[in-house]
């Protein structure tokens, strides 16, 4: 009963996947076709070279790597030098100062997109790389994460590092991140997702190729090759690979993370 539930939960999950890439390898023609073939034979290869010259993917895909790969080192040090702080450092307020972090996880983004806004163009950040990645270079979720992390690091390292002649600086890098670096790689996965798959803001301050994104780049074109369904799926398998490329090679990592200190014994 066990396998065939979860046989059902992969083929319902993988299907959505397999009519994506089915359609993307058939003709123009056939694509258009009621009900499409799940099986294209021959297949159409050559689609995969249109979608980086008709649709300039290639430069999409580079501005979302680059913004992409910033977002994430950016929350991951600022999580960590943050979430060492709640952990390990004692000042006034220290629990209501967490606590206002924590609520900013219940505001919208889209209560803030304005004000960020002003904010980029205050500065002429307008169609740039920094535009891009400065209102997401921190991040709530990240530093509670990491926190909790670094709370389950026994307290007599801490003691034992001090007699060493560790400070803080030499204790977060050199004991307390190597201890928590499977909710670190989470942390990096999660942010690299949510970052290439960032679709309004890219939108609102991009205005030339040069800057955007490759999510605005699909949008582009579906628009302009309407009648090309199987170039719109192919740039969308295409815009997926660094996707699943990271999944699997940081899929342990991602269970670890999400799963520590879930299970005391």
């Amino acid at each position: 009963m066990q396998y065939t539930a979860l046989t059902v939960a992969a083929i319902v999950v993988l299907l959505p996947i397999y009519v994506t890439v089915a359609f993307s390898l058939q003709t123009g023609a056939s694509a258009l076709d009621f009900p499409s073939s799940l099986f294209p034979f021959p297949p159409e290869l050559s689609v995969f070279r249109r979608v980086f010259s008709v649709g300039n993917l290639g430069r999409y895909m580079l501005n979302s790597a680059i913004v992409a790969v910033a977002i994430t080192v950016a929350q991951v040090l600022t999580s960590i030098l943050a979430g060492y702080a709640f952990a390990f450092l004692r000042f006034p307020a220290r629990n209501v100062v967490f606590v206002g972090f924590l609520a900013t996880l219940m505001v919208p983004s889209e209560v803030t997109i304005v004000a960020n806004y002003d904010t980029i163009v205050g500065f002429d950040w307008l169609d740039s790389y920094q535009g891009l990645v400065a209102p997401f270079m921190a991040t709530a979720f990240g530093t509670f994460l990491v926190r909790q992390a670094f709370l389950a690091v026994p307290q007599d390292l801490r003691d034992a590092s001090r007699l060493d002649g560790y400070g803080h600086w030499g204790f977060m890098w050199g004991v307390a991140v190597p201890l928590a670096r499977p909710a670190i790689a989470a942390l990096g996965v999660f942010s690299f997702l949510l970052a290439w798959n960032q679709y309004l803001w890219p939108l609102l301050i991009t205005n030339t190729d040069d800057r955007r994104t490759v999510q605005i780049g699909l949008k582009t074109l579906a628009s302009n090759n309407v009648n090309e369904f199987n170039l719109v799926f192919a740039g969308t398998v295409v815009a997926s690979i660094p996707i699943f490329i990271l999944l699997l090679v940081f899929q342990k990592q991602l269970v670890r993370g999400l799963t520590s200190g879930a299970v005391k014994g």
